[in-house]
């Protein structure tokens, strides 16, 4: 059965099991495109970004979907896009070089507001705290994370300076797997997290070490997601998840959350099913993580997850204005959270 939003949170204030009735309906599937990218404007409006330039669009809750090609980016990889509306978007190719397009007319035109050449460039992730100011973390260049600030929706982007941007260890690096490895927190910071041979989450530009599973270039946090910014009430809740991606079904240290911005860690008493990319809140305890081998929820803030679908995805957001939550794959796959 379908079921908007706020009936399933009704579901799970009135019983403990409802929990076990959620699942994921797959609504477009067969693009030949990697979804990376996913912004969820409201109820109706929400957008995708991949692989080959790709773009797609859906004005009626993902019903039907507008499918285009950045023209000049046909071999691009937009791994982040930001929608503030049905005709605003930012994207963000990865690199090299690295571009940030913008459109203002549904996506029908695509202009570049920033390019960069530097080899070794290569962007991981974009966030908006509102419709005006914003931010994109890059791997690191010569030693240290790349970060740039916007402050008029994206129209034009601004490098922080090298003595401010924090330094990355050998090895050392970040996942662009789904646009959420930097979070907004409070009204003007972020936090980031990173992975490789060194895991750990930086918050006002300090270093605090995680304790997810990581020695690897191919282990570490891939996804944060946070509960405390200046829009939502009360509460500490930071949630990070990753593990080995070429080791997709292990589960050990693949998860941790904190209660008090990241000071110490607990570790899931019954953790995901196996590597996430994408970890989001849609209420203060209910929380939603996806990867290749599946979707998990927990009710419960992190503490306990439980498989509601074996479909692989790579990301999942909650709308910004509304009560829906998406999630987006390989292969221009797009589901929506329901109740079964």
């Amino acid at each position: 059965m379908k079921a908007g939003f706020s009936v399933i949170i009704a579901l799970l204030i009135l019983t403990s099991l409802a929990y076990a009735q959620l699942g994921v309906e797959i609504l477009t599937s067969g693009t030949n495109s990697s979804l990376r990218g996913l912004s969820v404007v409201n109820d109706h409006v929400i957008w995708v970004s991949g692989s080959n330039g790709t773009i797609g669009k859906s004005l009626n809750g993902g019903k039907n979907w507008k499918w285009t090609t950045v023209k000049g980016f046909e071999k691009n990889d937009f791994r982040d896009i930001e929608a503030f509306d049905a005709t605003t978007a930012v994207i963000m190719a990865v690199g090299e070089p690295a571009y940030i397009l913008r459109t203002v007319n549904g996506g029908e035109n695509w202009k570049v507001v920033f390019e960069d050449k530097t080899p070794g460039m290569f962007l991981d992730a974009i966030e908006f705290w509102n419709e005006k100011a914003g931010i994109v973390l890059g791997d690191p260049v010569n030693g240290k994370f790349f970060i740039a600030r916007t402050f008029d929706g994206g129209s034009t982007w601004e490098k922080v300076p090298d003595k401010y941007l924090p330094a990355a260890v050998e090895g050392e690096a970040c996942f662009a797997a789904s646009g959420t490895n930097i979070r907004a927190l409070d009204r003007d910071e972020a936090v980031f997290v990173t992975g490789g041979t060194k895991s750990r989450m930086f918050w006002k530009g300090d270093p605090i070490d995680l304790p997810i599973l990581q020695g690897k270039e191919t282990t570490g946090a891939n996804s944060i997601a946070v509960w405390d910014n200046y829009r939502r009430n009360g509460g500490n809740q930071i949630i990070v998840v990753g593990g080995d991606f070429a080791n997709d079904t292990l589960t050990t240290n693949n998860c941790f959350y904190s209660n008090n911005r990241g000071r110490t860690w607990h570790i899931p008493d019954t953790p995901p099913n196996g590597y996430r990319s994408c970890v989001e809140f849609f209420s203060k305890k209910d929380v939603v993580a996806c990867g290749l081998t599946g979707v998990d929820y927990s009710h419960d803030g992190g503490r306990n997850w439980s498989p509601i679908s074996d479909e692989s995805f790579h990301v999942v957001r909650f709308a910004k204005g509304g009560l829906t939550m998406f999630l987006a794959g390989a292969n221009g796959k797009i589901g929506k959270l329901v109740l079964k």
